[in-house]
């Protein structure tokens, strides 16, 4: 195990069963070919392998707080429809650049495109769209691997276009202009190989679960404007916390989906509102199309797409205008499932999604 990994290993394991420390001349050749569980549900499942994260800083870009965090290259999946291509790591990966955006006084944290362009070492080793994605310790996040060729002083410049969700509330009018925010880094390679890196016990491999998210204090900090910002979690409540009236909750495709009534000014009055998470932390799942369906005694009464919404209460979450009465049969499509590439434990996840149905 390297020297930070063989002094923080309890601290950054916690409970999760973990066992098989790599030697520091192993950790390389560990993280560039990790390895993947074979027999995998179609669920969210406990991965072969985990590793520490750290962060090169946070800055303020209007409404938002950004920050931009680090790790070894990593095999992510991407998606396209219900379709997965893996995505390697190649000989010229360096790190795994992470960001997260999210609205300052709120905690909220949006989805969004997020464009980033980083130079320096006489060039320019990345400029393009940051994949949206999904892991179990980061949770939701924009995120590639970089080529850099040359350790040294690099400035990252991610571009936030506007939210892909509308805000409600002191949300309401906010999330609509694109920032950008800048980050100057030092790119290290003992730093990034100095990373804790461990093996997940064998018997716990391929278990239906996921990994405890990372807090923000077992992050390992590189430089950068750290001040007093603390980087949110991408989860949603918990269905007992959502306000309104709580319908019920129903899994599709591993995904567990919450269904609350309210009515509320912020709605325009009465308001159903949708809230996919992953099954066991909670993580919010954007970049879907869902639509709904309301009927009575067979016949319908209200048919419409569900709209992406941003609300200090609910979180992210898809809602409509929909006043509902007693009898009532509401039937959920999932019209396209989570276009958000995926880390080791959730590419197996949320691709087949039938339709539920919750009754009033």
């Amino acid at each position: 195990m390297n020297r930070r990994g063989f002094l923080r290993a309890g601290a950054l394991l916690g409970t999760s069963g973990l066992a098989g420390c790599t030697g520091v001349f192993e950790t390389q050749s560990a993280w560039r070919d990790p390895p993947i569980v074979e027999d995998r549900p179609d669920a969210a499942y406990v991965p072969a392998s985990v590793e520490e994260m750290g962060t090169y800083g946070f800055v303020e870009a209007g409404e938002y707080t950004v920050s931009l965090s680090y790790t070894y290259p990593h095999r992510f999946w991407t998606i396209t429809g219900t379709e997965t291509n893996r995505v390697e790591i190649t000989d010229d990966d360096a790190l795994h650049l992470m960001a997260s955006v999210w609205e300052t006084e709120s905690g909220v944290v949006v989805p969004a495109d997020v464009r980033m362009t980083v130079e320096g070492g006489d060039g320019t080793p990345y400029a393009g769209q940051l994949w949206a994605m999904l892991s179990q310790r980061m949770g939701f996040h924009y995120g590639d691997n970089l080529a850099i060729e040359e350790e040294g002083e690099y400035t990252a410049t991610l571009r936030i276009n506007p939210a892909d969700a509308r805000g409600v509330g002191e949300l309401g009018g906010a999330l609509e202009e694109p920032r950008t925010a800048e980050f100057d880094f030092e790119f290290d390679t003992d730093v990034v190989y100095d990373l804790g890196f461990e093996l997940i016990d064998e018997s716990r491999r391929g278990q239906r679960g996921e990994l405890d998210l990372m807090d923000h204090e077992e992050m390992a900090h590189a430089g950068g404007d750290h001040g007093t910002h603390h980087m949110p979690q991408s989860t949603v409540p918990p269905a007992e916390e959502l306000p309104g009236e709580l319908i019920g909750a129903e899994r599709s495709g591993d995904a567990e989906f919450v269904v609350v009534a309210l009515d509320a000014e912020r709605f325009d009055g009465p308001y159903l509102a949708v809230s996919p998470r992953t099954p066991h932390n909670r993580v919010m799942l954007p970049l879907m199309a869902l639509s709904t369906r309301v009927t009575r005694e067979g016949e319908s009464v209200f048919e419409d797409s569900l709209t992406a919404t941003l609300d200090a209460e609910l979180g992210f979450h898809y809602g409509a205008p929909v006043a509902l009465e007693e009898g009532n049969v509401i039937r959920i499509e999932i019209d396209s499932v989570p276009q958000i590439a995926r880390h080791d434990g959730y590419e197996t996840a949320f691709l087949e999604m039938p339709a539920i149905e919750i009754e009033y």
